[in-house]
């Protein structure tokens, strides 16, 4: 099996994949640049570089998805690195479990970061996938293929709405079939930095997250909603009150309903 990096990044150089320490082929998509393309290598490694000024953390992930060569697709960010052997450890994973179509991968953050944390192997499913970002996921590129699969142009950092489209990705992959397991592996940690779409919780979190739960729960969504506002009660509520938060939500639902119908 071959590995293949998917890189997300925005006014990046040709010297990312150094820093990135990226030990197998790899498809950069540099967003926020003139239309450009390089194919170079880099530690032994085939780099196929792509600059294009349109911005949008699920555009960019679609376009690499579909220049993908490799056997296996590991999805990155410009502010991961990567430990020495992180591709020999994922095709390893792979080798070890030949029933996954997809496999999740730890890599370390800062604790006010972290949204989980791998400690043994498990099965993923859709009731517990949402906390799972695009970095630890690994995929066989002929299964994400047949199921047709591509990221969400709603959702995301330079996206309408502000995040989510991870989540909706795997639940993509769930609905579709794809047998889906967590492996506790570390393969690298994550570069602290501003986030790009977290401004406070503020109307449009709140908002926006309403849409996602539409799409992600359906009928379900404003029960799922008023379970997140419950558990994230002690530290989301006060530039609005939860009964605002809440109110928020239920805008989102509605714009989500009216988009699908």
């Amino acid at each position: 099996m071959t590995l293949e990096y998917l890189v997300s990044a925005v006014n990046q150089e040709e010297t990312l994949p150094e820093k990135m320490h990226l030990d197998a082929d790899a498809i950069v998509i540099n967003q926020g640049r003139d239309y450009a393309f390089r194919e170079y290598e880099s530690g032994g490694h085939r780099i196929r570089f792509f600059s294009m000024p349109e911005k949008g953390v699920g555009l960019s992930r679609n376009t690499a998805l579909q220049r993908a060569e490799g056997d296996i697709i590991l999805f990155a960010d410009e502010d991961i690195v990567y430990a020495e052997g992180a591709a020999e450890k994922v095709l390893r994973a792979f080798s070890e479990h030949p029933e996954a179509d997809m496999l999740l991968f730890n890599v370390e953050v800062t604790e006010e970061r972290r949204t989980y944390r791998i400690d043994s192997f498990r099965r993923v499913h859709r009731y517990n996938c949402g906390r799972y970002p695009a970095y630890s996921f690994a995929l066989r590129l002929r299964k994400a293929r047949e199921c047709n699969l591509s990221y969400h142009l709603w959702f995301g950092g330079g996206a309408r709405f502000s995040n989510g489209e991870d989540s909706l990705f795997i639940n993509d992959c769930l609905k579709a079939g794809m047998k889906v397991y967590a492996v506790p592996v570390t393969i690298g940690e994550e570069i602290p930095r501003p986030s790009t779409w977290f401004h406070g919780y503020n109307e449009k979190f709140f908002y926006d997250r309403g849409v996602l739960y539409h799409y992600l729960y359906g009928r379900l969504a404003p029960v799922m909603g008023l379970r997140f506002l419950l558990r994230g009660r002690d530290k989301m509520f006060g530039e609005l009150s939860f009964a605002e938060a809440k109110r928020q939500m239920r805008l989102g639902y509605r714009l989500g309903k009216e988009a699908k119908e």
